[in-house]
């Protein structure tokens, strides 16, 4: 039997987890002291994903960047991927918060999505 131990990003009290497994197949979670923690333990272990959050360089805007995030979580591999698109993306003001900026974002079928509005300057 293998065992994995966690730390649980699920909530704030950040629980130590062991997941014991034999195979690809979870056996036991212990240590939660949550539905999260266990729910976090089973995806991390079998499929890790993760909410990207970053920025985006914006042309004719009273701000240089504007600040973006994930709609949902991606898989964790994808991350550097999206990151290399997010790198060299440029967008033109006005952008609102909740305007989709990148649909679906390195073949993960999930959309980048701006956080903050920027204005675009006054002539």
């Amino acid at each position: 039997m293998e065992e994995r131990n966690l730390i649980c990003i699920g909530c704030p009290m950040g629980c130590p987890l062991t997941v014991e497994m034999e195979g690809d197949t979870i056996i036991r979670v212990n240590g939660n002291t949550c539905k999260r923690g266990d729910s976090y333990a089973r995806s991390e272990v079998t499929a890790p994903a993760r909410t990207i959050t970053s920025t985006v360089k914006v042309l004719y805007g009273k701000a240089k960047v504007v600040s973006v995030k994930t709609r949902k979580d991606i898989p964790k591999e994808k991350i550097f991927a999206c990151m290399k698109v997010l790198k060299e993306l440029q967008v033109k003001a006005p952008v609102h918060i909740g305007d989709v900026i990148v649909t679906d974002i390195a073949d993960t079928g999930v959309d980048i999505i701006a956080t903050k509005t920027v204005e675009a300057l006054s002539h």
